[in-house]
């Protein structure tokens, strides 16, 4: 049953149609906001958007892939090379338009800029004291956000002197720091209120710098990966929320962190969320990831069936693999194929060595020998053979 209220007549007309359950549910809900349809004019509907359905359905043997190509590259040479801020968050720097491009379809394994845009849930969405929570959560903290280091160097001391507002704003305690210095270095401290010291074991000036340089990178709270959160408050389809925006990407411990809505948080990286939400999430990553690159260059009207063509091709065996020359296509079974997109000489070398055949079933191979390519009426055979009924004509001596 459909969850749209429309009279049984109606459900069974759109039902009866071979369309996929989407335009189905497209179909009810026109039908839904106009009051009064029958039952013969649902059918009308229905039946003009399965035609068109239809229609608009590839034919067989059409080179999709050769056109999906094209449909991408021509729109592509207007990309610009820049990277920008990312939109609305002036503090953040993400790379956008060809290099963003560019590392999609090479399957990077880490963004030049990786981010995450994290929704919050319940109460952590509409309280901006329970959103910072959240926040000082996943920013890494390190030891200059929350205190003054000084060196003693005759006494041989390390001092840092922590800010009480940044603390306890931060939900840390001076003795957590002091643990986590000792753990990490390990050095004895001295902690008095919110001044903590030491140092080296035997006097060093230069075992007293390389402290120095190590405790800068220790991080005392939040995930070592994410540098900096901003928290913004926007205009939802679930209404007014805070949204965090980060610099850094580190999807599987965000998620689990309480407050976090894991059913929107997205991350830029592609292989994160092939890792923890499984090879279709990527796949739509990769298509959702590459629309809206082209779309902020002004190039929204390139049709998502071309890119999710592209984003089956890459992630059809279970992973993710790019498209180029370590990828789909150094893995093609054409040698010409192959020799025609990068590294020729040894492409052609090897095939030589190892006796490889190669069975011109491809577009680009064909092309090379020219001969017709197997698509379109390339493909089909003609025979001429007897009308049904009529007797075979007999050979000859």
């Amino acid at each position: 049953m459909t969850d749209y209220d429309v009279s049984e007549d109606i459900e069974a007309v759109v039902e009866d149609t071979d369309l996929p359950r989407r335009l189905k549910d497209e179909v009810y809900s026109t039908v839904e906001a106009r009051d009064g349809v029958t039952a013969e004019q649902a059918d009308q509907i229905a039946r003009a958007v399965e035609t068109r359905y239809l229609d608009t359905r590839v034919d067989p043997l059409d080179p999709v892939g050769t056109v999906s190509a094209q449909s991408i590259g021509e729109p592509g040479t207007q990309m610009t090379m820049n990277t920008f801020h990312y939109a609305g968050v002036a503090e953040i720097d993400v790379t956008q338009g060809l290099p963003r491009l560019i590392e999609l379809v090479d399957a990077r394994k880490t963004p030049d800029t990786p981010m995450m845009t994290i929704h919050l849930e319940d109460e952590y969405a509409t309280d901006r004291e329970k959103a910072h929570e959240v926040v000082w959560q996943i920013e890494a903290t390190k030891i200059l956000a929350l205190g003054d280091i000084s060196t003693n160097v005759a006494d041989m001391v390390v001092s840092i002197d922590l800010n009480e507002d940044t603390l306890e704003e931060r939900m840390i305690a001076p003795d957590e720091v002091a643990g986590i210095i000792e753990d990490e270095l390990g050095v004895q401290t001295n902690q008095q209120g919110t001044v903590i010291e030491f140092g080296p074991e035997q006097p060093s000036y230069r075992e007293l710098l390389q402290l120095v340089e190590q405790l800068r990178e220790i991080v005392f709270k939040g995930i070592e990966d994410i540098t900096r959160v901003v928290i913004r408050k926007e205009q939802l389809e679930e209404g007014e929320e805070f949204v965090l925006y980060t610099e850094g990407s580190a999807f599987g411990d965000v998620i689990e962190i309480e407050g976090v809505d894991a059913s929107r948080t997205t991350s830029n990286n592609i292989h994160e969320i092939r890792k923890n939400l499984g090879i279709e999430a990527a796949r739509e990553a990769i298509i959702e990831e590459t629309m809206d690159t082209l779309e902020e260059q002004g190039l929204g009207d390139v049709n998502v069936r071309h890119l999710m063509l592209v984003a089956d091709i890459m992630t059809n065996n279970g992973e993710i693999e790019s498209i180029g020359r370590h990828g789909i296509s150094g893995s093609k079974e054409s040698v010409l194929a192959r020799a025609a997109f990068e590294v020729t000489v040894n492409h052609l070398l090897d095939a030589a060595i190892h006796g490889e055949v190669d069975d011109l079933n491809g577009v680009t191979e064909n092309v090379i020998v020219g001969k017709p390519i197997k698509l379109g009426t390339g493909d089909v055979d003609l025979r001429m053979g007897s009308m049904a009924g009529e007797a075979e004509p007999e050979a000859s001596d």
